[in-house]
């Protein structure tokens, strides 16, 4: 029951990683072209304000979450996320955008799963044994053959720190997030995504940006309820099921989503190096999917508050207030426990190996 618990968890992480990529990578090529319509700073503002409201209106039509909400406890992180994740990220991204062509730039975004992955191992201590590193090393690979070829590159100094700056800034987000996947994934970004988008605009319509016209605005309304708000509430899922090194796995594949949406919006052609490159990517996400982690671990006692069901690991008391119905959400206690079954690195799972 924990193997398939384990595997069916697994699963929908990857799926959800793996859409969220897909919603992310179409947004490179269109910011591009949006770009000759309105600035950076003004642009980032509207994806977030786009994703802020989108999220806000689901908040408001769908029935009461089951998600623990976010503490008081949860401030500092959440203003990293904040400013790492929605106010540096998008702005540099942008940016560099500005200054380099657009396959140039979604070709640096491969920059954030190393950096992701980096953090994750060397900083938060995150396990990443061999088989899950060769499979994210194929789906790195993959990522930076996607485009890479005589004449298609157009580089420039301070775009490329620009783009690299954005990557690190959204890796620490992808690092903190993890952190709060088990708070309510949509209040989170709700959260981020008003607060970022409000800065920014603000900050770009005083710097001397304009609105640009309404159709320009309406698509990147949209834009940004995509591929900055159902995107990252579905990535902050995976982070939650996966642990933030696998989750940067499957978000690298967005250059294979941009490489298509390219084809199609700045009139790019496919060659066989993109195939053999998307082919790479595939087989690294199958092996990912496969990946298979058991040993005997021990979780101290801890207490916290996240939805849950009563499964192994959620074996306490109730009290009268506690609410009925599975999955539930409320403060509860971990007792200390050793055991032996498959697992990922979740934040029940954050162990020495």
């Amino acid at each position: 029951m924990r193997s398939e618990r384990a595997s069916g968890s697994q699963r929908r992480g990857a799926l959800y990683g793996l859409a969220a990529a897909a919603l992310f990578g179409l947004s490179a090529p269109v910011a591009k072209r949006l770009l000759g319509e309105v600035g950076p700073q003004v642009l980032a503002g509207l994806l977030y304000l786009g994703a802020g409201v989108g999220l806000s209106l689901w908040k408001w039509l769908r029935p009461a979450t089951r998600e623990a909400p976010l503490q008081r406890s949860d401030a500092l992180p959440l203003a990293g996320v904040v400013v790492s994740g929605g106010l540096l990220g998008p702005v540099l991204l942008l940016v560099g955008l500005e200054r380099m062509s657009a396959v140039a730039g979604s070709m640096l975004l491969n920059l954030e799963g190393p950096f992701t992955v980096m953090l994750a191992v060397l900083v938060f201590r995150e396990h990443l044994g061999r088989y899950g590193l060769i499979s994210t090393a194929l789906i790195l690979l993959g990522a930076g053959l996607l485009k890479v070829g005589p004449g298609d590159v157009e580089l420039d100094g301070g775009g490329v720190l620009a783009i690299a700056g954005a990557c690190l800034a959204w890796a620490i987000d992808n690092n903190l997030t993890q952190r709060l996947s088990l708070r309510d994934p949509l209040a989170l970004v709700r959260i981020k995504t008003l607060a970022a988008g409000s800065i920014n605009l603000g900050l770009g319509l005083a710097l001397g940006g304009a609105l640009p016209r309404a159709s320009i605005l309406a698509i990147a309304l949209v834009m940004g309820m995509l591929a900055y708000g159902i995107s990252v509430v579905l990535d902050a899922h995976a982070l939650r099921m996966v642990g933030a090194a696998r989750e940067a796995a499957y978000f690298a594949t967005a250059p294979f989503v941009g490489a298509l949406a390219a084809t199609v919006i700045v009139g790019d052609a496919l060659r066989p190096v993109d195939l053999v490159a998307m082919a790479m990517m595939a087989a690294g996400v199958v092996a990912l999917l496969r990946e298979r982690h058991a040993h005997e671990h021990a979780h101290e006692a801890l207490d916290h508050d996240h939805v849950h069901v009563h499964d192994t690991h959620h074996q306490h008391a109730h009290g009268p207030d506690a609410p009925t119905g599975e999955p539930h959400a409320h403060p509860h206690h971990h007792a200390p426990l050793v055991h032996d079954h498959p697992h990922l690195p979740d934040l029940h799972h954050r162990h020495r190996h």
